[in-house]
């Protein structure tokens, strides 16, 4: 298969991986380096994708191990962080959607890693258990335990109220 039939094939996908990698990443310029990184490992080796396969898949297997080997590396490093891309004091007041969407955002942080991705492949990218299964190499019955609990987590976190740093009156 030609490079020009391959770039039409991943055309469609780049904005599921850009969502999916957003997700992961929370930093716009951050999840478009990772999903560019993700389409040159794909385009690299494309002759070791499996013609019969899902290439939805395979490209989010492939996003979500170079996320883990980055995040891996950030622990072993630690990060940077710029005094210009520092929070001002003072900032301005959010909408209660900006605050709820953010309180969920922060929750997700709270899951364990194996539970996050499953979480986000199933709940935000509209993937199949079949489908999660096969990007994650779990067995089916281990991401239907792993999603029920993630949810049961999530759910549990965004009750008590524990990633709220402020309360918020009505």
């Amino acid at each position: 298969m030609a490079r020009d039939d391959a770039g039409a094939l991943l055309e469609p996908l780049i904005p599921a991986l850009r969502r999916y990698a957003y997700s992961l990443v929370r930093d716009h310029s951050a999840a478009d380096d990772l999903v560019q990184d993700t389409l040159e490992r794909a385009l690299s080796r494309w002759f070791l994708r499996r013609a019969d396969g899902d290439l939805r898949a395979w490209l989010f297997t492939i996003l979500r191990n170079l996320y883990i080997s980055a995040y891996r590396r950030r622990r072993r490093h630690g990060t940077e962080v710029a005094i210009d891309d520092a929070t001002p004091i003072g900032t301005p007041a959010r909408q209660e959607a900006a605050l709820e969407a953010q309180d969920v955002l922060s929750a997700l942080d709270h899951l364990p890693e194996e539970q996050k991705s499953l979480l986000l492949l199933v709940g935000v990218e509209d993937l199949s258990y079949a489908d999660a299964a096969r990007i994650l190499d779990l067995p089916m019955g281990t991401v239907m335990s792993r999603l029920s609990r993630a949810r049961q987590r999530l759910r549990s976190i965004l009750e008590t109220g524990r990633t709220t740093l402020l309360r918020r009156v009505k």
